[in-house]
């Protein structure tokens, strides 16, 4: 009974593939745009899916294979042109329910005594579009995993190169469209080391009275986090309006250093952007802390040459770095206390829990070891410098 009622299918299979496109433009809009752009396509994908159905009921054995194999290309096909996998499925149960349908019509038509017959076999071809459908979920997936990792790749290839300074100009439409950020846009990089991902910490919304998040795009380096920052007009860093400094504050926390590079102008420029948020994370204590390159620029000049760095700090500090460890750090401390507290004595005494005078007995000190002057702009230029070069690179360099 059903090997004839699908060999009278099999003869008027065109009939019925126009019944299946029909119902697929009534009740599945996904489908509805396709039929649109490429009719043809489609009517020719539904009556080969139609025929091997067909088919596997005249001969299961023989006909299973290449029904599967029909299947598991329609998935992949699918995936690959986007559409959603809920509207393929659904595409392959309204061919179910079709075929079973035209069963029941054929039978009634030709022997009506043995309609009720055809409970006997229900059963198996919904199990034949069940398992069909599981194949093309499965072909589905397998496509979509393979062309998000190539669509990931890619972007890790293009946001790596405009990092690394390495894109071509006649490449930099190709990386913004890829990107999904403006050519000649204004840009900041912010580079994150340590503590939890910063784009995880990035993704979380705001407080209320935040400014809303900038647009960025991360990337994992070797070292580091990198996200490549679209700056709005009017803001930039060192606190001042806008969102960037107060973005980069909150992707701070426990052990996570942050630093964040000088605003420059076009995607031409990010790879020497990525260099200025080096230098500021360089900058950036190690147990954590967000430093904005525009307010560090002389300890930036400092890290960015730590050989001239180390030669300034041996050659006005010298006297004062061969004295005995306590000593020296005696010294050395007061001096940075005093030059934090805008040369108040009476101030750096407070921090130091010692009286004024004793502060200004070892400021003389430190002169008269140095031979240089606190009194004097140049000498004073010199022993900031080289003291805070000395407390840059020697963690860095014990």
């Amino acid at each position: 009974m059903v090997h004839r009622a699908a060999r009278a299918l099999l003869d008027d299979l065109p009939d019925l593939t126009d019944r299946l496109v029909a119902l697929l433009r009534e009740r599945e809009p996904a489908y509805r745009a396709a039929l649109e752009g490429d009719p043809g396509h489609t009517w020719q994908e539904a009556h080969r899916s139609l025929r091997h159905g067909v088919a596997a009921l005249l001969d299961p054995r023989t006909a299973r294979e290449a029904a599967r194999r029909s299947s598991w290309r329609v998935g992949a096909a699918r995936a690959e042109q986007g559409v959603p996998l809920d509207a393929l499925l659904h595409a392959f149960r309204l061919g179910g329910s079709l075929v079973w349908e035209a069963l029941v019509e054929e039978t009634s038509r030709e022997a009506p005594e043995d309609v009720r017959l055809l409970v006997h076999v229900a059963g198996d071809v919904w199990d034949f579009v069940d398992e069909h459908c599981a194949l093309v979920a499965e072909a589905y997936r397998q496509v979509e995993r393979q062309l998000t990792w190539r669509r990931e790749n890619r972007l890790r290839l293009v946001a790596g190169a405009l990092l690394d300074g390495a894109t071509r100009i006649a490449d930099l439409p190709e990386a913004a469209a890829a990107l999904g950020l403006p050519e000649r846009g204004r840009y900041a990089v912010v580079a994150v080391a340590g503590g939890a991902r910063a784009a995880a910490r990035a993704g979380g919304p705001p407080g209320a009275d935040a400014a809303p998040e900038p647009r960025v795009h991360w990337h994992v380096g070797a070292d580091a986090e990198y996200g490549i920052v679209l700056v709005e007009e009017g803001d930039g860093p060192g606190g001042r309006p806008g969102g960037l400094a107060a973005f980069a504050r909150r992707l701070g926390g426990a052990g996570t250093r942050v630093g964040v590079g000088t605003v420059v102008e076009g995607l031409a420029s990010v790879g020497e952007a990525r260099r200025l948020a080096d230098t500021a994370l360089r900058i950036c204590p190690e147990d954590g802390g967000t430093v904005l390159l525009d307010d560090h620029l002389p300890a930036a000049l400092l890290v960015s040459a730590p050989g001239l760095g180390a030669s300034l700090a041996e050659r006005v500090l010298g006297p004062l770095l061969r004295l005995a460890p306590a000593d020296r750090d005696l010294l050395l401390d007061t001096l940075a206390a005093w030059l934090e507290c805008d040369g108040s004595a009476r101030r750096a005494g407070a921090l130091l829990y010692c009286h004024r005078n004793t502060v200004l007995n070892r400021l003389r000190r430190c002169e008269q070891l140095t031979g240089r002057s606190l009194g004097r702009p140049a000498d004073l230029v010199e022993l900031t410098l080289a003291l805070r070069a000395r407390r840059l690179l020697l963690h860095r360099d014990p």
